[in-house]
């Protein structure tokens, strides 16, 4: 790998959207285990069927009336971008889970219809995700816009990255940067991902 990074400091998150219960059977076999959904009703019809090691992510956007489905079910959000999702996700977090592991979705530059959080909202949010007791507080993830260059898009990733950096020296304990995907993920591992969300390479293309 041309960012010599160390292949043990990038997790590898297989995207499992779209694929059935047989699909990620097999890659488990293959020794995965993070899997990432981005539909709560879909997720729902698979996680229950998987058997042995398997951490489950919700890499997708989040409707409140779905919120308690994720707290119950899931060991990673990575789409927290509210106040009002993450006071949900804690208040509908199960006790005898650990707290949910969480990733604040930075909006894109230039992505003003996009979700995400702004960078003069993301410390109050941060604090507040920290606070809360049924979720801990990871990292930060980003999803590019898809017109962007390859300079733009590795832009993106370096602007994440130091903001997480901000916030570390800030006191806060992260330790994750999601960012990447099939098209992409070279750049952002050489921008300090550690965990790439991986589909298309994994699975082939999807059903539209």
């Amino acid at each position: 790998m041309s960012a010599k990074r160390n292949v043990d400091s990038v997790t590898l998150l297989a995207v499992s959207k779209k694929k059935p219960v047989d699909a990620i059977r097999e890659a488990q076999a293959a020794g995965l285990e993070h899997f990432g959904e981005n539909y709560v009703q879909e997720a729902l019809t698979k996680i229950p069927f998987i058997e042995g090691r398997a951490t489950w992510h919700f890499i997708g956007p989040l409707q409140s009336n779905k919120t308690r489905a994720v707290a119950e079910n899931f060991d990673w959000i990575h789409t927290v971008s509210s106040a009002r999702i993450a006071r949900r996700l804690s208040s509908q977090r199960p006790d005898r889970l650990p707290p949910l592991q969480v990733c604040l979705q930075i909006k894109p530059a230039g992505g003003d219809s996009r979700s995400g959080v702004d960078e003069q909202d993301l410390e109050s949010l941060a604090r507040l995700v920290d606070e809360l007791p049924g979720l801990q507080l990871r990292g930060l993830m980003i999803v590019p816009l898809p017109d962007c260059s390859p300079a733009e898009t590795r832009a993106e990733f370096a602007r994440v990255r130091q903001y997480a950096q901000d916030l570390r020296e800030s006191g806060w304990e992260m330790d994750t940067l999601s960012m990447g995907m099939s098209a992409d993920f070279e750049a952002a591992i050489a921008e300090g991902s550690t965990i790439i969300r991986i589909g298309t390479e994994l699975f082939g293309a999807r059903d539209r």
